[in-house]
């Protein structure tokens, strides 16, 4: 989970004020008796070939959380040809995704699913038995197909509703900004039983979302990363991938190299990266090729970066030189100066993943770049032709048993047909860019070299 000093009281809070108007849920599966206890599904590791499937409403439409997710498996396995497949749409209950399931999910043969649902399913308003009983009939059945399909589903709970921010935009409305947020805990909470009870994995990013927002308001009361109270920008989304991938993936460091000394003897050591060519002949140099390249961001999302810090603790890039003359030093990769440090900081250890003089953050930051472009002229796009056929499959549903029922058929199945070579163009540009990525994305190595800069004086 997200590092915070906070303890989780909004999703406690919001369970409970969800819990004081809720009945017992009608479309309810009866409890599991102990001795029947399924096991939790082990965190997700893709393979290469994989497929990874991100379902969801607006807010995965957004093509933002489920870029920065690719641009972590991107860096940090980039051995691993893994590919995804951005499956949301503006609007969207689970209803709706089960509605484009074969087409949009099942099509892509995926491997893993995760599904960020319930925003809409919740209807914008206080709890409603009704509604809630939709909800879970609706997700079960989304779960189901994707056991059948033989892939790893991941359900995530529904994000953070901002009352604060539509208040802030003159657009309050009641009951919606004092229960919302609590209806999605409480749906929340629901959709973690049933995960447990299949043993799939679960991520959790309404809590993360509610405690760094309560976090930054102690100094600035308007502070807000969900500007229209329901889509969350760059900030929140980045926080959204970081929950995500902490719940759902495996943890690793992108390296660590250690040099040191010990009775006239210079050694060299790493994990994540193979160290060569080890000299102390005037100044301390080595080679390194690392197996990961450390998780960069576009710096629309930088903000998100630093609030969960996300390059200690899920792309730490380390290097230590023990055992140096006291003094500073200058460390230079390729010939770039990238900092200096005193012996006692290299001693303890630099972290340079965040460095953004270093050719692997300026590599990453490419592969960065080269994804928003998949995204942008080719899975936004296409997301976009799925929002427009299901207007076109909404007005056919409306027109049944009416004079306009043949011609609202014919234009759905007109719209569908022109769209499919639409999208089939478009996943062609994704997928031109994807290689691309895979190629950008390749470790290389890099001579590293420190040198003192000033001398400490004797005392």
């Amino acid at each position: 989970m997200i590092p915070t000093k906070l303890p989780h009281i909004a999703f406690a809070l919001g369970c409970s004020m969800a819990s004081l108007y809720a009945q017992t849920p009608a479309a309810s599966p009866a409890p599991v008796a102990p001795t029947a206890f399924a096991p939790i599904a082990p965190r997700v590791d893709l393979k290469n070939g994989d497929t990874l499937v991100f379902l969801g409403d607006s807010i995965t439409h957004q093509c933002l959380y489920t870029q920065y997710v690719e641009d972590y498996f991107y860096t940090r396995y980039p051995e691993r040809r893994i590919h995804f497949h951005n499956a949301g749409v503006g609007g969207d209950t689970a209803q709706n995704a089960l509605d484009r399931f074969e087409e949009d999910v099942a099509a892509y043969k995926p491997n893993v699913v995760t599904i960020l649902l319930g925003m809409n399913d919740g209807g914008y308003k206080g709890f409603d038995q009704t509604t809630f009983d939709r909800y879970q009939t609706g997700m079960t059945s989304v779960l189901d197909k994707i056991k059948e399909l033989g892939a790893a589903a991941v359900p995530i709970t529904p994000t953070m509703h901002d009352a604060r921010a539509a208040r802030l935009r003159n657009k309050p409305s009641e009951p919606r900004d004092t229960y919302y947020n609590g209806v999605l805990a409480l749906y929340g909470a629901w959709l973690r039983e049933m995960a447990q009870q299949r043993g799939l994995g679960f991520a959790d990013m309404y809590t993360p979302l509610n405690q760094i927002t309560v976090e930054e308001r102690r100094a600035k009361p308007d502070w807000t990363m969900i500007p229209d109270a329901v889509h969350p920008g760059a900030t929140g989304q980045f926080v959204m991938a970081t929950a995500l991938i902490s719940d759902m993936a495996t943890k690793s460091q992108v390296s660590n190299i250690v040099i040191s000394e010990k009775d006239g003897k210079w050694t060299a050591s790493a994990t994540g990266a193979k160290v060569s060519e080890l000299s102390t002949t005037g100044k301390v140099s080595f080679t390194a090729k690392a197996t990961a390249l450390p998780w960069v961001v576009p710096t629309d999302a930088e903000e998100g970066y630093k609030l969960t810090h996300a390059g200690h603790k899920m792309s730490n890039e380390k290097v230590t030189v023990r055992n140096l003359s006291p003094g500073t030093y200058e460390m230079s990769i390729d010939g770039t100066p990238i900092g200096k440090w005193t012996d006692g900081q290299l001693a303890f250890g630099v972290e340079l993943e965040e460095n953004k003089a270093t050719p692997q953050y300026q590599q990453a930051l490419k592969v960065a770049e080269l994804n928003q472009r998949r995204n942008r002229e080719g899975y936004a796009k296409v997301r976009d032709e799925y929002a427009r056929l299901k207007g076109a499959r909404n007005k056919m549903n409306k027109a049944v048993g009416t004079p306009e029922e043949t011609a609202a058929k014919n234009e759905f199945v007109a719209y569908h047909t022109a769209m499919q070579e639409r999208v089939k163009s478009l996943l062609e540009t994704a997928r031109t860019l994807e290689d691309e990525i895979y190629t950008v994305n390749q470790p290389a190595p890099h001579k590293y070299e420190l040198a003192l800069v000033a001398a400490q004086a004797a005392k």
